[in-house]
């Protein structure tokens, strides 16, 4: 789309987003799903304790390896092509976890956790599907409202998860079965949607810059910046969380309700976050993000009671939407259509790459960085500094380079 689309174009795009909540919110499930029970499951079949969460983290750097091919995919063969795709590695995923599951087998969990990241990708790019066919007036309304579909599946994940957890003999077996059913019922969805291939959305008024060329624009890296920063951190926080709550005495039951009350802190927002971002700008917003993730860690460090795990996680929900969100609507504004192929692409790579060693950081950290539960889960709220001084200061001297240079 160019700045010249009006909002009498939007009709199409709404319609789409239309499709895209309802994915997001069925299909999306299965990752609150996953990230509930991948770190317990992973402890109880893992051969180290250190290696709990490496479950998790494969499905995370699933999600990195398939960026770019998944991008690339959908640029030549459009976007239905591409969410089918994500869906069937999602049911593959599923099925391979759960054989894990009931053989006792870690290996092949992992195997199976590293396909679910296909559907992780895939559905990364709900976003920018969202944005395609939009207005430049209407773009963050979309991928904010596509965002806003995760409430959904953040009621309906954890509690799938209380449901199937104990189901069947095998722990976890029924949560990954129905993993499984999601993708395959959801992936119906996205015969609803009508996005064309780049080539089809109008004539190219100039080369498409490289990759290179693209992250020099400050624009593109600052914000590409931010969103890893952003999901990096809250994966980080997220994937441990579970199993401190376990460890400091409390239920599983207790550890699903903090990461649905999480979850849901992530996307509510989400049915205001557009507007905000229209009124005040996309910088000012994921800053926002930014300071609030820095709040998150800061109540977590303050005690390992209930409420503070509540406290802490609804914080870190709150500034991812605002982060991650934020930062995509900067990245959807500063790349042309024949770029999307390319730039989302890497976009997701980096983001997830960052993800993906976060995620593996974090069962290190909270298992292994000390003596006790607390001592770990202090290492991995301390760990959030550094990043956050990283995304603050590029997005301030984004913010304050000169005029002439932004032109």
């Amino acid at each position: 789309m160019t700045a010249t689309t009006t909002a009498s174009d939007d009709r199409r795009a709404r319609r789409n987003v239309v499709v895209l909540i309802l994915a997001q919110a069925l299909l999306g499930a299965q990752m609150p799903m996953i990230f509930t029970v991948g770190g317990l499951a992973g402890q109880m079949l893992a051969p180290n304790p250190c290696l709990a969460t490496l479950p998790i983290s494969m499905t995370v750097m699933g999600s990195m390896l398939s960026a770019a091919p998944m991008s690339s995919f959908m640029a030549r063969h459009g976007r239905r092509a591409g969410f089918w795709l994500g869906a069937l590695g999602g049911a593959a995923g599923g099925a391979i976890a759960a054989a894990g599951l009931y053989r006792g087998s870690f290996a092949l969990f992992l195997v199976g956790s590293l396909m679910t990241g296909i559907y992780m990708s895939a559905q990364g790019f709900y976003r920018f599907a969202a944005a395609d066919t939009a207005s430049e007036s209407f773009r963050p309304k979309a991928i904010s409202w596509v965002m806003a579909g995760g409430l959904v599946s953040a009621i309906i994940g954890p509690q799938l998860v209380k449901v199937t957890g104990s189901a069947l003999p095998a722990a976890f077996l029924g949560t990954y079965l129905a993993v499984v059913v999601l993708n395959l019922v959801g992936m119906g969805l996205f015969l609803f949607l009508d996005i064309p291939r780049p080539g089809a959305m109008g004539t190219q008024s100039s080369p498409a810059r490289s990759r290179i060329e693209m992250l020099r624009d400050p624009a593109i890296s600052v914000a590409i910046i931010c969103a890893m920063v952003s999901y990096a951190l809250m994966n980080l926080v997220m994937t441990s969380t579970p199993l401190a709550v376990v460890g400091c005495g409390y239920s599983q039951n207790d550890a699903a309700d903090i990461v649905s009350a999480h979850v849901l802190a992530m996307f509510v927002p989400s049915f205001f976050t557009g507007h905000l971002i229209a009124r005040f700008g996309a910088p000012l917003i994921t800053g926002t993000g930014l300071a609030l993730l820095a709040g998150a860690g800061a109540v977590a460090l303050t005690g390992v009671e209930l409420e503070q795990f509540f406290a802490a996680l609804v914080l870190l929900g709150l500034g991812w939407n605002f982060g991650f969100i934020g930062a995509t609507s900067m990245l959807a504004g500063a790349h042309r259509p024949e770029e999307r192929g390319a730039i989302q692409g890497l976009n997701d790579l980096i983001v997830f790459g960052g993800v993906t060693v976060a995620s593996l950081a974090s069962g290190g950290l909270m298992n292994c960085a000390g003596t006790s539960v607390l001592a770990g889960w202090q290492a991995v709220n301390l760990a959030m500094i550094p990043f956050l001084v990283l995304a603050g200061g590029a997005l301030i001297w984004l913010v304050l380079r000169p005029r002439e240079e932004k032109a």
